[in-house]
């Protein structure tokens, strides 16, 4: 066909139909020529290479007549290859824009995306585009959603999932749609989520992402998504209907009251290190999209542990990466991200710093600044431990609560002060800069590290089936056997598992903070000691619906009830010791199990296993202030505590025993018996 061309304009970057065609603009300042290339219907046969001929600035731009919806096209690039100075073109390398929506098909690894002469070739003329995805032409996105209640951060309670693993063998989703949004949207799925009362869900990376190299050869494939070739794209796997199923999947979930918040990485690509596969803004702009060593640019500075590291605080990079955000968050309708190895989106190359351009950027934007942002606040580059660094309305994934409860609950000696710290939501991190305490995400398993049934049932980690001789995966585990390592059909063993589980669990529902759940670990769900399952997209990593654990779940579920009923378990203010106004009893007061208060050389004792703390929250608007005491008893002997006086005409009610997953409801005297390894909540209430 005989196409008209123009200029076109050097806004927005990538492709956007307008008019009788597409505007194209694509940022490639070294460039020497970039081409748009066009193919058929099925995204095989490239059938016509058009060369972008104007450029203002680092842009080179054209407005091309005759595209339309659907359109499959990638793009190309000349240039130096110069890895010692950060090019590297190579116009036989099809490259995905950048900023596409869509994409025809899942990346799968193909030799011809490598470059050969990275390996001393003297030249590459293998044209990758057979293996590419390509991107598909859009129409404009409608209007922008209607805007939504923001979530309240005190209410929240999250669970952590992935897309394809939580629905993969669902009896009650239909099997064609098993593993998708469609799935995750479906009523069997929701129901799931509402009976258990989480108010959130965190879905696992759902942007189109790619294999790393190392995996094929070892029969495995990357499940969890962590490694990204396309940011404003969702996985054609997870989402073979594109938006239009993202969209609907969180609309259902929002309509049952579960906020949707997405895992996102913008702190790498799929392109991984000089060895790595050329796929998109390696071939446009590396040098202006990563951080390179400075004495020698053909290498790639790896904060990330991932290959490369995106260079946030340049223009290139940290566009993309907001117009990513906006995307998903007007799309999807989503109402906040969680951010993986966040510490990246703080670096400049003097180190991290909380006024750096990417957090400025999301503080400001209209359209992402009202959401919930949680940080991964670590990175593996120098200075990489953030925790408490982070934007003051952020919350932050706080491994310290993770580590602290795990070893409480193992009986490790000496914890019992930073016990305190984090039931109290670990204020004195997140306090110092005014940020409420429910900016602690707390969570004692995720997705990354054992399963809460491995937890108690592994001593260490078992993670052969990675192929990588159980190298890989964590070894500061904090976990314990009970006895025999893995699975075992001792009852008596088995019984005290499921008592740690429920403590673990009940630990982390009353404890000041937002609580996180990992899928599955309601239903007793086990990856058999595997504690780096990334590369595991089977049944070892995908919730088991055929084998769930009723009485845990119906535990769980009634936790949640329990937090969300008891406004000291979920208050948001710091606790300060200091007696609430109108009541003169401190906000919290720890106990021994004799009655005394803590003095130094109680909070000392390296063998102290039990806490005794008593939450008092004022009234709320009508409500009268409420006194809450738990017991946390990590010892193996029974013991008797003094429950603190209570209030005139008011009396303690047992509220729960994790031991005996039990919700009794008793009026209790002063004194109560404690049995071993156990959480027991009291209220206090009317005689």
């Amino acid at each position: 066909m005989m196409r008209q061309f123009g200029d076109g304009w050097p806004e927005p970057l990538g492709l956007m139909l307008i008019g009788d065609g597409a505007n194209i603009a694509v940022e490639a300042g070294a460039a020497s020529d970039v081409w748009l290339c066009l193919f058929d219907e099925a995204g095989e046969r490239e059938i016509e290479r058009i060369r972008l001929v104007a450029r203002t600035g680092d842009v080179w731009h054209a407005h091309v007549a005759g595209i339309s919806a659907g359109t499959r096209y990638g793009l190309r690039a000349a240039g130096p290859w110069a890895p010692n100075a950060g090019h590297r073109f190579n116009p036989a390398k099809l490259l995905l824009d950048p900023f596409a929506t869509r994409l025809d098909r899942p990346f799968v690894l193909d030799q011809s995306m490598f470059d050969a002469r990275e390996k001393g070739a003297a030249v590459d003329d293998v044209d990758s585009a057979a293996a590419m995805p390509k991107a598909i032409a859009e129409a404009p996105f409608p209007s922008p959603l209607v805007a939504r209640p923001r979530a309240n951060w005190g209410d929240l309670v999250i669970y952590e999932l992935h897309v394809r693993g939580f629905t993969k063998q669902h009896p009650g989703v239909p099997e064609p749609i098993r593993g998708t949004f469609a799935g995750l949207g479906h009523p069997a799925a929701i129901d799931h989520l509402v009976r258990l009362g989480v108010t959130a869900v965190e879905i696992m990376p759902a942007s189109a992402w790619i294999d790393e190299r190392h995996l094929g050869p070892l029969g495995l494939a990357n499940y969890w998504g962590y490694n990204p070739a396309a940011f404003c794209a969702p996985d054609p796997r997870l989402a073979p209907g594109g938006w239009p199923e993202v969209r609907a999947a969180v609309a259902a979930l929002q309509c049952a009251g579960i906020a949707v918040l997405l895992d996102v990485v913008p702190n790498h690509t799929g392109e991984g290190d000089r060895h790595g596969p050329t796929l998109s803004l390696r071939g446009l702009a590396n040098a202006a999209s990563y951080r390179l060593v400075t004495e020698d640019q053909a290498h790639y500075l790896d904060d990330t542990g991932c290959g490369n590291t995106l260079a946030l605080d340049r223009p290139l990079p940290l566009r993309l990466i907001m117009e990513s955000l906006r995307t998903w968050a007007l799309r999807a309708g989503l109402d906040g991200f969680r951010y993986d190895l966040a510490t990246v989106m703080g670096r400049r190359p003097d180190g991290f710093t909380v006024d750096a351009p990417l957090l400025t950027a999301i503080g400001q934007d209209p359209t992402l600044r009202h959401l919930i942002h949680i940080a991964e606040p670590w990175d593996l580059g120098p200075g990489g431990y953030r925790l408490g660094g982070f934007p003051a309305g952020w919350g932050e994934w706080n491994d310290r609560y993770r580590d602290t409860v795990r070893r409480f609950w193992r009986a490790d000696r000496g914890i019992i002060g930073s016990m305190a710290t984090c039931l109290a939501g670990s204020s004195d991190v997140f306090n110092p800069r005014h940020r409420p305490v429910s900016r602690s995400l707390n969570f004692v398993t995720a997705h990354d590290g054992f399963t809460l049934a491995d937890l108690v049932a592994f001593a260490g980690k078992h993670n052969l089936a990675n192929g990588e001789e159980n190298r890989d995966g964590t070894d500061g585990n904090h976990s314990w056997n009970n006895g025999i390592e893995g699975p075992s059909y001792d009852p008596a063993i088995r019984a005290r598992r499921d008592r740690d589980v429920r403590a673990l669990l009940a630990t982390l529902l009353v404890s000041r903070g937002t609580p996180m759940i990992s899928m599955g670990d309601e239903a007793g769900r086990t990856q058999r000691g595997n504690n780096n399952a990334y590369a595991q997209d089977n049944a070892l990593s995908w919730f088991d619906w055929s084998n769930v654990d009723e009485a845990l779940m119906e535990f769980t579920a009634r936790l949640i009830a329990l937090r969300k009923a008891v406004p000291a378990l979920r208050a948001e203010s710091a606790l300060t010791g200091l007696p609430v106004v109108d009541s003169g009893i401190p906000d919290v007061d720890w106990r021994t199990p004799s009655g005394d208060r803590f003095d130094t050389s109680k909070w000392q004792d390296p063998d102290n296993r039990t806490l005794v703390a008593a939450f008092m929250v004022p009234a709320e608007e009508e409500r009268a202030a409420s006194r809450t005491v738990v017991i946390f008893h990590a010892g193996e002997a029974s013991i008797s505590v003094i429950l603190p006086d209570p209030r005139e005409l008011l009396t303690w009610h047992l509220a729960l025993d994790s031991a005996t997953g039990e919700f009794p409801d008793i009026p209790i005297d002063r004194a109560i018996d404690v049995g071993p390894r156990r959480v027991m909540v009291l209220l206090e209430q009317v005689r």
